[in-house]
């Protein structure tokens, strides 16, 4: 019988050790290279894709991630085709968040597939858990809109800013607010 290690635990959605020595160098390791895109300039747009395609578990070549960003792994973030994302936004990518073709993110745009436990006693041991993140195609992501771990947002829909969405949203809706809600359907 095999141990999992705290890495698969986190992969598999379950509790995990988050100061586990393995996770913390993966960390670490995509905060050198996060910070190295960031501190590239606007005309060395070859050398911030090479990063960005040896961080991120898939990228096309015709994306735009504005600086700064952040994210905490960078191989569980798969994107599509034509992504944009505007100024400040940060990933935090424990578990696989994965961004469908055409999706525009505004600036301070927060996906946290991170999540902790209610019991304060787990939290104290650096105990978490991580649920993916789906965005479908053509989404519109307003800017200062926090996405939670385990959420799901359907192809077509626009989500208005400064919105924190806890729950799935369906295709082709306008939605908005806190906690984030459908306003009306759009087609």
């Amino acid at each position: 019988m095999s141990v999992k290690s705290e890495k698969d635990k986190m992969l598999a959605g379950e509790l995990y050790y988050s100061n586990d020595p393995v996770l913390v160098r993966e960390r670490d390791a995509a905060f050198a290279q996060s910070r190295r895109y960031n501190s590239l300039g606007v005309s060395q747009k070859e050398e911030k894709l090479d990063i960005l395609k040896a961080l991120f578990g898939s990228c096309p070549d015709d994306l735009e991630l504005v600086p700064a960003f952040h994210c905490d792994y960078g191989y569980n973030i798969h994107l599509g085709h034509h992504f944009y994302a505007n100024t400040n936004c940060v990933f935090l990518d424990c578990a696989e968040i994965r961004i469908g073709n055409y999706v525009f993110l505004g600036p301070n745009v927060q996906l946290y597939a991170a999540t902790h436990p209610l019991d304060p006693e787990c939290r104290r041991q650096g105990i978490e858990s991580a649920h993916p993140i789906t965005i479908g195609d053509d989404v519109w992501i307003g800017g200062n809109t926090v996405i939670n771990a385990g959420v799901t947002i359907g192809p077509g829909t626009t989500i208005g800013s400064g919105s924190v969405v806890t729950k799935d949203i369906p295709p082709n809706v306008l939605a908005a607010g806190n906690p984030c809600r459908v306003i009306r359907q759009l087609k």
